[in-house]
């Protein structure tokens, strides 16, 4: 397949669209990159502009804020692009984000492995892109990035070498901004068997067509490795919703005796299982497929212990609205969890969950582990690795957050 056809952009007929009064026009000025449905003059010329047309942003005295993309169905009805609201978007403009965001990754690793753009903080609202040695998954999750994907990929070409770019369009965003849910290959060839990972001293396999979002998730790293420190030549370790086997191998790489990986998808234990074996840790490592909540439970009547615990499970409270029953989601999963931990041993806990914010996320972590009748210290809080910098002034953008107790 190939990318769609490129967007049509001049700057000179480009329409203009205005903050209302008494609307936080400061907030964009000083870096809020989001404009909300609520804070839009919105007209019937306004509500007929297509998801992704660019437009100029201005304040209620109509002094210019930059170029933004507008999408008049979605709850953020803008997002700020660029405060030059005369720039061209073409490859040349995608190159620099590119390039800016390439050099701070060059530094930071020494394998081309890594989140390559997260979003907003990268200064492409919406787009997300993962790097994979000769391969780029992108998901352009919002629709002005949709619609200029073919000036996206030729920059991402010329700027990285890479051969292989593939569009992944499975972002729940995607859903809210009115695009489609059909993957492509942009550039090159899909690879037809998974590729080799190499982070925190583990091998892992990034499904980078038929996984889950881009294939593997970077954001753990360096979780994965405070994990890692945790264990001692005999440790036994549980990893709960591992995926490709995200904590368990990177623990074993720190010198685990055995890892138990649990999840309930089949494939992604036969890629943790493949990426044991291209480890060397074939011997120390098993799976058991299930439910999470279930093998928790299950573990507990068989009386199970282990030296680590670690449970990294889905965003449980993705919007607002989901966050009471998210909470409650999260302090079952430590109370089932708590037990499992040998006295002494660690448990780690996580979320995704943007909606959960740090405080509310430790406070249920902590309930959940009072409940199982344990006494905790709370020894570290982890967040996403540098590759999935921050806007500051967003706090979406710094959604991941892992908890490590001594029980």
């Amino acid at each position: 397949m190939t990318a769609p056809s490129s967007f049509s952009d001049t700057a000179p007929t480009r329409p203009v669209v205005r903050m209302k009064p008494k609307s936080n026009a400061r907030a964009i000025r000083h870096g809020f990159p989001w404009v909300y449905d609520n804070e839009l003059v919105t007209d019937r010329r306004t509500r007929k502009l297509a998801p992704g047309t660019l437009a100029v942003l201005e304040d209620e005295a109509r002094q210019p804020l930059g170029l933004v993309s507008i999408n008049p169905g979605s709850r953020i009805a803008c997002r700020m692009l660029d405060r030059d609201p005369a720039v061209q978007l073409d490859v040349n403009w995608f190159a620099l984000k590119l390039q800016r965001a390439m050099e701070m990754r060059e530094r930071l690793f020494e394998a081309p492995f890594y989140r390559l753009v997260h979003a907003e903080a990268d200064g492409l609202p919406g787009v997300v892109i993962d790097r994979f040695g000769d391969a780029c998954v992108v998901q352009p999750n919002a629709a002005w990035a949709e619609a200029l994907l073919v000036e996206l990929t030729e920059a991402l070409v010329q700027v990285t070498g890479v051969t292989t770019v593939i569009k992944n369009a499975s972002g729940r965003t995607r859903g809210l901004e009115g695009l489609d849910d059909v993957n492509a290959v942009l550039r090159g060839e899909a690879p037809e068997a998974p590729v080799h990972v190499p982070m925190n001293g583990a091998t892992y396999m990034a499904d980078l067509t038929g996984g889950q979002k881009t294939g593997l998730f970077y954001d753990q790293r360096p979780n994965h490795a405070f994990a890692a420190g945790l264990v001692g030549a005999g440790s036994e370790v549980l990893d709960v919703f591992a995926h490709v086997g995200g904590f368990g191998l990177a623990m074993l790489a720190g010198g685990a005796a055995r890892a138990l990986s649990v999840d309930g998808s089949a494939a992604a234990l036969a890629l943790a299982q493949q990426g044991a074996e291209a480890s060397g840790f074939t011997d120390r490592f098993a799976t058991r497929q299930g439910d999470a909540f279930d093998v928790l439970t299950s573990l507990g009547e068989e009386g199970a212990q282990f030296d680590v615990v670690i449970c990294d499970p889905p965003a449980f409270a993705p919007s607002k609205k989901a966050l009471d029953a998210g909470l409650r989601a999260y302090e079952r999963v430590a109370r089932l969890a708590a037990p499992l931990v040998k006295p002494g041993g660690y448990l780690g806990l996580c979320s995704c969950s943007h909606a959960a914010d740090l405080s509310k996320f430790r406070g249920a972590s902590a309930r959940g582990i009072g409940r199982a009748g344990r006494q905790a210290q709370l020894i570290h809080t982890g967040f996403a690795g540098p590759d999935h910098p921050q806007l500051p002034q967003l706090a979406e953008s710094g959604y991941l957050k892992s908890v490590f107790f001594r029980l």
